[in-house]
């Protein structure tokens, strides 16, 4: 009779545990990342009355099973459903990061590593990656500032707002490209002043300018002049480029014509207009310091246009230069431009500071540089000191086809892959983390840069993981020891989803389906007890 009640208390025992672990399961059915656990029964032990015997073959009577009574129940395991994947919650905060797959996040308190799955994160005021609900540091690997790679060692807090990573250092610009084409019949090429296009490029301090290269024909079908014709800082003032050979060459392009608009005529030194008004006077008159006065400017100014170099004088001036003399720039132009000078004048060559570009007529395909079979050329910035440095430019991308005289012709800085554009310097604007956990930083200069990745520990048996609180586990013996190293996320098939956090996985329909047969199972349990004590009851009654 004691027997059943003692198996009464068992069974009562058991069920209050399974509905313990019940209430814990529905006590935190929405907290982040929770794995529900799940309770099983074995029996207690058995009391064998008699023990079971064999066959006899001389008496020819059969074998009997034991007799066993059992004597309750306990608790044979908890296990927890660590495997199971909980739901996405979307919450919009790129910090707060899902793990789909089996691993855990790897994080520490300064003493021990812990392990979750709860992936809501921060920055706290050191930089540095972490738990919100206890602080703990986010622990995976940095970049390894040699190879400019992650390296795989043992994990590390992730400091990913470091003062040195809050900027991206402004590099030189040292490549570019001019592509496009350059049609022949494009009235701005076949004008004096010629075709401009901007260069935007950046110093070693990361400062902008614009080079301004001028594209003009030559007597030479399929020859086309490159020069640097200014140079411009952001501000757009002017940087003087007159004492360098900006292409490190100082020539002269074909033989070139000059024909006076017979607008113009020459009365002795001086030059009249349509009108018959005196628009120059040779020689330029200059002041008392040596230089042109301002109406001696304007008089070149006018000598300019009359010979077809309307709005570009400097490149007049530097045509009406005799190259092969000692000759001032006075007494040249004073030579050349005389009443007795005829209306077509012949020079030797138009001097350029800069390069000829070449194609070939039949094809319209560009040919090279200066006669030979050069692609590049460099514009040599060095030369003004500073934090200049040179740019290679890439002309094979241009060609001469007939656009109907429209020239597509410009210049980018960077060559195909964008490699040597260069850049200013960069202020961090964004943080994000990808699937297989590698933090990405972009700047406002358009450059990006690997912070670290964040690492994750896998073990052989994450159910025998041991719960500590705050949805944190620790390794035992059982679910396999850390190797303070971790694995890549993606290598065990699992992947990082930003912006969501798991929600727990307690399946509520379950839960209380579960708590209904525990309740019966305690009611039951308990009807074996006042049964028992029923019996008990009756039996004590029997002396009366």
């Amino acid at each position: 009779m004691m027997r059943s009640l003692f198996s009464g208390v068992a069974g009562l025992k058991t069920h209050q545990t399974r509905m313990d672990v019940i209430g814990n399961n529905i006590a935190n059915v929405n907290t982040t990342a929770f794995k529900s656990s799940t309770i099983n029964f074995s029996d207690l032990m058995s009391q064998t009355t008699q023990q079971a015997s064999g066959p006899n073959a001389t008496t020819g009577t059969g074998g009997t099973n034991a007799r066993q009574i059992g004597l309750g129940v306990k608790t044979g395991a908890i296990t927890m459903n660590i495997e199971g994947q909980g739901s996405a919650q979307s919450t919009g905060n790129p910090f707060d990061i899902m793990i789909t797959g089996n691993n855990f996040f790897v994080v520490s308190n300064g003493l021990s590593n812990f392990f979750t799955r709860d992936g809501s994160f921060y920055v706290d005021g050191a930089g540095n990656l972490a738990m919100t609900s206890t602080g703990y540091n986010v622990m995976g690997w940095v970049l390894d500032e040699t190879t400019n790679e992650i390296k795989k060692d043992t994990v590390q807090a992730l400091r990913i707002m470091s003062d040195a990573n809050m900027t991206y250092p402004p590099e030189a610009t040292s490549k570019a490209k001019v592509a496009g084409i350059l049609d022949q019949n494009d009235t701005d090429v076949t004008s004096d002043a010629g075709k401009n296009i901007n260069l935007n490029f950046y110093d070693a301090l990361g400062y902008s300018y614009t080079a301004r290269l001028t594209i003009k024909d030559s007597d030479t079908a399929g020859s086309f002049s490159v020069e640097l014709t200014k140079l411009l800082d952001s501000n757009g003032n002017t940087i003087d480029i007159s004492k360098i050979e900006a292409f490190g060459v100082n020539q002269t392009l074909d033989k070139t014509t000059l024909t006076r608009d017979p607008a113009y005529t020459w009365d002795g030194n001086d030059l009249k207009d349509a009108d018959n008004n005196v628009v120059a006077t040779v020689p330029p008159a200059k002041d008392a310091d040596g230089n042109y006065t301002e109406e001696a400017l304007k008089g070149l100014d006018a000598i300019a246009k009359a010979y077809g170099y309307g709005g570009d004088t400097e490149g007049f001036l530097k045509l009406a230069q005799d190259t092969d003399s000692d000759k001032t720039l006075d007494s040249t132009i004073a030579d050349m431009l005389t009443a007795a000078l005829p209306d077509v004048i012949e020079i030797d060559g138009r001097k350029i500071d800069g390069i000829n570009v070449n194609f070939n007529t039949n094809t319209g395909a560009f040919t090279g540089i200066n006669g030979t079979g050069a692609t590049t050329a460099v514009l040599g910035l060095k030369q003004l000191g500073g934090n200049f440095e040179d740019v290679t430019i890439d002309f094979s991308d241009i060609s001469m086809f007939n656009n109907n005289g429209t020239s597509t012709v410009a210049a980018t800085s960077g060559d195909d892959k964008g490699i040597g554009s260069g850049r200013m310097l960069g202020d961090m604007i964004g943080v994000s983390i990808a699937k297989d956990g590698l933090i990405h930083a972009s700047y406002d200069n358009g450059m990006t840069k690997i912070l670290g990745q964040i690492a994750t520990a896998s073990f052989a048996n994450s159910s025998g993981l041991s719960k500590e609180g705050d949805n944190l586990y620790s390794a035992t013996m059982n679910s396999g020891e850390f190797d303070g190293i971790g694995v890549d996320i993606t290598s065990t098939g699992g992947y990082m989803t930003t912006g969501v956090l798991e929600m727990s996985n307690v399946d509520l329909s379950n839960e209380f389906t579960t708590m209904i047969t525990t309740q019966r199972g305690f009611q039951a349990n308990s009807r074996i007890i006042t049964v028992s004590d029923t019996l008990l009851e009756e039996l004590t009654n029997l002396k009366r």
